[in-house]
C-alpha cells in the first residue's frame, strides 16, 4: 500500500547574501587606505609664501615639473611615484608627449624658494618650447 506523503517543495530564496561584498568591500578599502600616501609623494621644496588662486576643481590634475633645493629636475605626472632626476630635455620631450594627448592639461612648475631664478625660467622656456600654451607658478599660502 501506498500512503500519501507529501513531499512539502522548498520556495526558492529571493534574499541576496551581501556578507561576500562587505567583506571584498573592507579589504579593498584597506588597500586603498595604504597605498594612497605611497601615490602622492613628491619632490620636497620648500615653496614661497603668496596670495593665489588654486586650480578650479573641475580642471584635470596638472603636470608639476619640481626643482629641489639642489637644482634636480623632476617631472611629476600624478600617476607614478618614482623620483627620477631628468634633464631638460627629457622633461621637454615628455610634457610635449603629454600636452599632445591632452592639450587642457595645466602645467605648473613647483620650485623651492632658494633656487636661482635663472633655473626656474630655464625650466619654464623649457616647458614653453615644448608646446605648453601657459606655465603657472606653485605657491603656498602665507602662514597667518
Amino acid at each position: 500500500m501506498q500512503q500519501g506523503y507529501q513531499r512539502k517543495r522548498r520556495r526558492p530564496v529571493a534574499e541576496i547574501n551581501v556578507v561576500p561584498y562587505i567583506d571584498v568591500m573592507l579589504v579593498l578599502l584597506i588597500i586603498f587606505m595604504v597605498t594612497a600616501p605611497i601615490v602622492t609623494q613628491g619632490v620636497k621644496v620648500d615653496l614661497p609664501q603668496a596670495q593665489s588662486e588654486a586650480l578650479s576643481a573641475d580642471s584635470k590634475p596638472p603636470i608639476v615639473a619640481s626643482i629641489d633645493a639642489d637644482g634636480a629636475y623632476f617631472l611629476d605626472v600624478g600617476s607614478s611615484s618614482a623620483r627620477e632626476t631628468l634633464d631638460l630635455e627629457e622633461i621637454a620631450t615628455r610634457v610635449s608627449a603629454m600636452i599632445q594627448l591632452e592639450p587642457e592639461r595645466p602645467v605648473v612648475v613647483k620650485a623651492d624658494r632658494s633656487i636661482a631664478y635663472e633655473k626656474v625660467i630655464q625650466l619654464m622656456v623649457t616647458l614653453q618650447g615644448a608646446g605648453v600654451p601657459s606655465v603657472g607658478l606653485m605657491t603656498d599660502s602665507p602662514k597667518e
